[in-house]
Parts: structure tokens; sequence; C-alpha cells
């Protein structure tokens, strides 16, 4: 089974509210999903706190073989848990 790390968009209408979760990559974007690691707000103000990632788990997702997205790729690397990785 081929794992990938992901958003999931949930939220109202022109008001996206994103989860990251790692699910296999052949499940709909907002499909089944396996674990839920953290959550991505674009629309919140930038002194709140709009993105929060669980390191341990997305550091144990990355060992086992999971590949993240673009996106996700991104939103590690602004939370430090990339360079965690190469550690």
């Amino acid at each position: 089974m081929a794992t990938k790390i992901r958003l999931r968009r949930m939220g109202a209408k022109k008001a996206p509210f994103y989860r990251v979760v790692v699910a296999d990559s052949r499940s709909p974007r907002d499909g089944r999903s396996i674990e839920e690691i953290g959550y991505f707000n674009p629309i919140g103000k930038e002194d709140e706190n709009n993105l929060k990632i669980d390191e341990e788990r997305a550091i144990y997702w990355l060992k086992t073989g999971a590949k993240p997205s673009e996106t996700v790729k991104s939103l590690l690397k602004k939370a430090g848990v990339l360079a965690k990785l190469n550690d």
C-alpha cells in the first residue's frame, strides 16, 4: 500500500480549512484516511496559530515511506519537520 501525506479540504464555501492527513494514495482527496496529523488554515491571520503538525507522527510516517504532496512538503518545511527528519 502506497501512502501519501496530503491535505483534506474542510470548512465552508470560500472559507477553506485543511487537515493534514495520511491516506492511501488510491483514496479520493476527501475520502477515508489512515490518520490525521495536523491542520492548516490559509485564511487565518499571520500572528494566529494557523499551522499545526504533530512532528512525531509526521516523522514516523515519512520514515515508513509516506510521500508528501508538494503543498504538504512546503508546510512541513515551514513547520521545521523536514529539518528534524534529516538530523
